[in-house]
């Protein structure tokens, strides 16, 4: 599987893009920080907060957020991932907070189209502090919301003390193959050797 996201003159871009039908999400593509990994579907925990990959053979795979809107529909799509773990170092999303305005999201789909879509800013936020409205609430256009941990590492709770938030807009729909699986852990991870009526409370794990 390519890193590279696919062209925007293969599909539908621009005032003419319609929003797409509901499909599941399998695969994620983020050229600039070389992210290429699959998509797990997620919900939410009895208090509330994202649930979030477990330890095992999901633990470096990114997750959508199945009570948020499918990437392509109007309304705020959610996909979060790990920074990093003790054990295993950089997990899927270590380098989330190097994204920069203009640079792409490429999410395959189950019924083998892509929504690509443009980085509007990036954001880090408190975990005490987090505006989960901001975050999740749907927008009325196509959008996508990436999650990660940030922030100082709290060894007394053992977790980050921040959220980092990329804000991203729809630009391209297109129709593409569904990607391989990758074979082995060590090609799911990235290192540098990383519409619901409920809102999730606070940010990712």
């Amino acid at each position: 599987m390519s890193n590279t996201a696919p062209s925007a003159h293969a599909g539908l871009a621009g005032p003419s893009l319609k929003p797409m039908p509901y499909a599941t999400p399998t695969w994620i593509d983020i050229p600039a920080i070389k992210v290429a990994a699959p998509l797990i579907s997620l919900g939410l925990n009895d208090d509330g907060t994202l649930q979030v990959p477990s330890p095992g053979p999901d633990y470096d795979k990114a997750a959508w957020y199945s009570g948020s809107a499918a990437p392509g529909q109007p309304g705020t799509a959610v996909i979060e991932g790990h920074l990093d773990s003790a054990r295993d170092g950089p997990s899927v999303f270590y380098r989330l907070g190097a994204l920069r305005p203009g640079d792409t999201v490429a999410v395959t789909r189950t019924d083998h189209r892509t929504a690509i879509y443009r980085v509007d800013t990036v954001k880090r936020y408190s975990k005490t502090a987090f505006p989960t409205s901001t975050v999740y609430s749907d927008t009325d256009t196509p959008s996508l919301r990436l999650i990660t941990c940030g922030g100082d590492f709290d060894t007394r709770t053992r977790h980050y003390t921040d959220n980092t938030v990329v804000f991203a807009t729809l630009t391209t729909a297109i129709a593409a193959p569904s990607p391989a699986a990758p074979s082995s852990a060590a090609e799911r991870r990235v290192t540098a050797k990383g519409s619901a009526d409920r809102l999730p409370m606070g940010g990712a794990e």
